[in-house]
């Protein structure tokens, strides 16, 4: 069954939404970064890839301009938004604040 997007931002833990597409060089940069963050927080945080060219509508919806745009959901709100890259430090200060 796959889940709505309201379903994955309220969450009991902190959600990391990384909005991305194929085609953006800063968006495949990141990845070491999302990966090393999911190791080092582990299941203290949900980290959630949206792939813009595919969720159009969702990208529409939370006015994604640019690529890779990251947003940190606390229990369906959005606590924190922050566009371009990110390092390990910088997306760990943004799930643990608020």
């Amino acid at each position: 069954m796959k889940k709505s997007f309201n379903d994955l931002i309220n969450q009991n833990v902190p959600v990391l939404i990384d909005f991305y597409a194929d085609w953006c060089g800063p968006c495949k940069n990141m990845a070491p970064v999302i990966k090393q963050l999911k190791a080092e927080l582990k299941d203290s945080i949900s980290i959630i890839k949206i792939n813009v060219d595919t969720n159009q509508a969702l990208a529409a919806k939370y006015q994604v301009q640019g690529v890779p745009t990251f947003m940190v959901f606390r229990q369906g709100k959005q606590i924190w938004r922050q566009s371009g890259m990110q390092s390990v430090s910088q997306l760990k200060q943004a799930i643990s604040s608020k």
